[in-house]
């Protein structure tokens, strides 16, 4: 696989075909009285006020759902190998993403056999694109992650924070446009125990890829066109030492080393953090008072440039697939389209989510318009800005096993354990191993 194309993401190419207007046909849900689906969903704040749906489903079907897992992803993508090499795949459904989905060989069916391909042609032909494995569609996309910046409005307004900040650095205080300035104004704006500037996830493909993010900000790669590992690059290390000044700077909390995305959701809502490099489906939860203590507080803005000046725009889609192994593939089918189709995807994008279909794209900015919704329209438009650029991690199936050498390795540097080069060093070594072993080594 040329690691161009497994790199490239090709939605941000169809600047989300806004002008095709496809006439949607009625899709046939059909009919599954007394079936009962077996399904392992992502759990987290971002994506269970989808499964408020199924009850619909349910009723417009006859069939039943049973949730079986309802786990973060790399926990559930754990637990869905652990079934691989057991033979214990007794489950219909699973929640799948584009990073996760090339390293589960073929557990999948192809949904093109299943599915119209009028109703195929409704979501973002390159989002569609990327959630193909070889030319078979493992993958039906909910939503497409990239990350920008949330800032918390209550410190960067702050008149005395303001002008001890310009008495410092000689310029005014506004959020980040490059990644030194990032952590200058993290380190700056942190308090602790009552503030941090900041906090990134410690551990699994979240400290991977936002690691990938930094380095490929900064002019490198994970790996070159003939699969060698270069991210122990001088590029590589710089990003390292990011994290690594961060975390010894006590900018970030002690306890980011494990945290995950809900982690940090959950602090920057409890106004315990200036900044938040995040994914858009948190946006609607920022602002929502019954759980935000920052919300009308709530500022955003597109991602840093590194070094390079580029942006890394780490970037990817959540999504479901149907099992070979299930019992009753058209009702699992029936139940994934349903999850993803314009009622349930102008849902996710009410939340903040980037939509997977067409026309929703529309549909949503034109409600938060007629809604004075000033807040979730200006998200909408940050993350547009960003997609240009959007890339996702190598679509191989070694790239999480690779991501599972690189972080542990990460995490000791940034903890003290290692220098930056060492580290990286060391996974890069073990990448190459498992390259090797795969026969991806040209």
């Amino acid at each position: 696989m040329n690691l161009r194309k497994a790199t490239g993401l090709a939605l941000a190419c169809t600047a989300f075909a806004w002008s095709l207007g496809t006439a949607q046909a009625a899709f046939d849900y059909g009919k599954f009285d007394g079936v009962t689906l077996k399904v392992k969903l992502i759990g987290g704040t971002q994506y269970e006020k989808l499964y408020t749906r199924i009850p619909e489903w349910e009723k417009l079907t006859g069939a039943k759902i049973e949730i079986v897992s309802s786990k973060n992803h790399f926990d559930l993508d754990r637990e869905i190998k652990q079934d691989i090499a057991g033979g214990t795949i007794n489950w219909c459904v699973g929640s799948n993403h584009t990073s996760f989905a090339p390293q589960y060989g073929d557990i999948y069916i192809d949904l093109k056999d299943k599915i119209p391909a009028e109703e195929l042609a409704l979501y973002v032909p390159g989002t569609l694109k990327s959630a193909e494995i070889d030319g078979r569609l493992v993958q039906l996309p909910r939503v497409t992650d990239v990350s920008n910046l949330y800032y918390n409005k209550r410190v960067y307004n702050d008149e005395a924070v303001k002008a001890k900040y310009k008495e410092k650095f000689g310029k005014d205080l506004a959020p980040p446009t490059t990644y030194d300035e990032f952590k200058e104004q993290a380190i700056f704006l942190s308090s602790p125990p009552n503030l941090y500037g900041t906090a990134f996830a410690g551990k699994d493909e979240g400290m991977t890829g936002r690691f990938m993010e930094l380095l490929r900000a900064n002019g490198g790669d994970m790996f070159d066109s003939k699969w060698n590992p270069t991210f122990n690059s001088p590029e590589g290390v710089a990003a390292l030492q990011w994290f690594v000044d961060l975390y010894n700077a006590k900018a970030v909390p002690a306890g980011t080393v494990n945290y995950t995305w809900d982690d940090i959701g959950q602090a920057f809502a409890a106004g315990t953090l200036a900044l938040d490099l995040d994914w858009p489906g948190f946006a609607a939860f920022y602002n929502d008072k019954s759980k935000s203590k920052i919300a009308g507080d709530v500022g955003f803005a597109v991602a840093p440039s590194g070094s390079a000046g580029k942006k890394g725009a780490w970037s990817g889609s959540h999504s479901f697939s149907v099992t070979e192994a299930c019992d009753n593939k058209d009702a699992a089918v029936s139940f994934v389209v349903f999850m993803t189709n314009d009622e349930s995807e102008m849902m996710e994008a009410e939340a903040g989510n980037l939509p997977t279909r067409t026309k929703v794209f529309e549909d949503v900015v034109a409600k938060f318009k007629a809604d004075n919704n000033t807040y979730m329209a200006d998200m909408f438009t940050t993350w547009q800005k960003s997609l240009a650029e959007a890339r996702t991690p190598p679509l191989v199936p070694q790239w999480i096993e690779v991501s599972n050498v690189v972080w542990p390795e990460l995490q000791a540097a940034i903890v003290g354990q290692k220098t930056p080069k060492e580290a990286l060093d060391k996974a890069a070594e073990e990448a190459r191993t498992i390259l090797e072993d795969a026969g991806l080594l040209q």
